[in-house]
């Protein structure tokens, strides 16, 4: 599961873009990498290793810059090494990617017979020959970003930077969640609210489909097709403490210490209700409980294995059979849908690419 933090401002921001991903390092990950405009120059920083590492080697060539890019990378495409460290360049342009494209392969070939050589094993590096092939035949940077956009299959959040579009930064998302992140000074963007409360609070979640342009003093963000769209600002109210890591070791160590008081709390609002009632599931689950007949839970891996304990669960109180499915196998067969059935969907993550496409489905 990578992250994504992109900064635009009038002043350097590379401890921001570290101290972000710093903050996404919960999703876990195997490489990292920064880049910034520096002037007329785009400069890249990746490592293999930590984000500490990163950190280190930024320090080193005293990396500055006031727009810029950075990622925690997950390797699902190619091995875990510097040569597939996001960002990756194409000619002046970097781009970072949070999902998967699964059509990389036959956009791989066409943009190669176009004379693009690739220097990673990633699906990502497709968008950033895309785009820059788009520019030949666009207005503007933006509009190259919706075009590539419009040819990606799977799912994504992307940054954009540029080296002849100083203090401008492009995010597009499909799929894979991103957050915008507003200042007096300054915008942001980043796979979670975590990685921007260093810088603000007032956030904007963007919608699939949503491209937006981040300027220091302003954000625009319209649909694929150039439509405007309007999305709500909102305060968030979550700690910072609650993202730091503290005196654990590492953070599944610390969710680990923190599940008696997720328990507690989730009992807390329950009040001192003796029987489940259905309106703690929303005003019209009452009306959907009495129509199923049912059940049916999508999920991978470790949420696939809590799949499996909720089925005793459920069949023994709810009184309804319950099938549980590896939604990476379900995505892909021809499944029989039955209008009675309610599906549940789980993810550790809240972004697993194939339990969503699953429930897409």
């Amino acid at each position: 599961m990578c992250g994504i933090v992109v900064a635009v401002a009038r002043k350097t921001i590379v401890s921001v873009l570290l101290e972000g991903l710093r903050k996404l390092e919960y999703r876990g990950y195997d490489s990292a990498g920064v880049a910034v405009l520096n002037g007329d120059a785009l400069v890249r920083v990746r490592s293999a290793g930590r984000v500490a590492d990163l950190t280190t080697e930024t320090e080193k060539q005293g990396l500055v810059g006031d727009t810029g890019i950075a990622h925690t990378r997950w390797a699902t495409h190619g091995a875990p090494c510097e040569r597939n460290a996001h960002p990756h360049i194409s000619n002046g342009l970097a781009v970072v990617h949070n999902g998967i494209i699964e059509n990389h392969e036959q956009l791989r070939c066409e943009l190669k017979a176009a004379g693009y050589e690739f220097t990673s094993d990633t699906d990502t590096e497709v968008i950033a020959h895309l785009i820059h092939q788009n520019l030949a035949g666009s207005p503007d940077l933006v509009s190259a970003v919706r075009a590539a956009c419009t040819h990606l299959i799977g799912a994504y959040a992307i940054g954009v930077i540029q080296q002849d579009n100083p203090h401008t930064a492009i995010v597009a998302r499909e799929g894979s969640p991103l957050v915008l992140g507003l200042a007096d000074d300054a915008n942001y963007a980043a796979s979670d609210t975590a990685a921007l409360l260093q810088v603000t609070r007032r956030m904007v979640y963007l919608e699939n489909g949503d491209v937006a342009v981040l300027t220091p003093e302003s954000v625009t963000i319209t649909r694929q097709d150039g439509s405007p769209a309007i999305r709500e600002e909102v305060a968030s109210q979550l700690s910072a403490d609650a993202v730091e890591l503290g005196a654990y070791a590492h953070y599944m160590q610390k969710e680990i210490f923190e599940q008696p008081g997720a328990i507690i709390n989730t009992l807390d609002m329950l009040g001192s209700a003796q029987t489940v009632q259905a309106g703690w599931f929303g005003a019209q689950a009452e009306g959907i409980f009495r129509d199923i007949d049912r059940i049916l839970i999508l999920a991978c891996g470790t949420s696939y294995h809590a799949g499996l304990t909720a089925r005793y669960w459920l069949e023994s109180l709810a009184k309804l059979p319950v099938s549980v499915e590896i939604a990476s196998e379900y995505r892909y067969r021809d499944s029989v849908p039955d209008p009675k059935t309610l599906v549940i969907a789980i993810s550790q993550s809240g972004e697993t690419a194939d339990t969503l496409a699953a429930l897409k489905h």
